[in-house]
């Protein structure tokens, strides 16, 4: 019962930062989308034009900034810890989830 109640006292706390930061927030996520966009422009170099090199180009961007993101705590981490850090994968799904909501939310249909 605590657990539960801690847990939704979190979540209210979060949203009330959400809410009074929504400003850097969607600065963060815009930077992340245009870094994404970035990363997808110069891999169309790399991959051809078809939809197999459409697809793991795709494929590539989404998933080179959460992994790049994810990097910057595991390298302050370990010159500081000279260890591992111990959430590396949580904070690359975390990250992968908002790219992919933005993702989605921007995403035009070809007609």
């Amino acid at each position: 019962m605590l657990r539960q109640l801690l847990q939704i006292l979190a979540l209210i706390l979060f949203s009330i930062a959400v809410v009074m930061l929504m400003p850097y927030v969607q600065q963060g996520i815009q930077a992340l989308l245009t870094a994404h966009g970035w990363i997808s422009s110069q891999l169309t170099q790399v991959f051809s034009g078809g939809s197999t090199g459409d697809l793991i180009r795709q494929l590539v961007a989404m998933l080179a900034m959460p992994i790049a993101i994810g990097l910057v705590p595991v390298i302050i981490y370990c010159l500081v810890k000279r260890a591992w850090f111990p959430y590396f994968m949580q904070v690359v799904w975390v990250v992968w989830l908002v790219e992919v909501t933005a993702l989605v939310i921007q995403f035009k249909a070809v007609a």
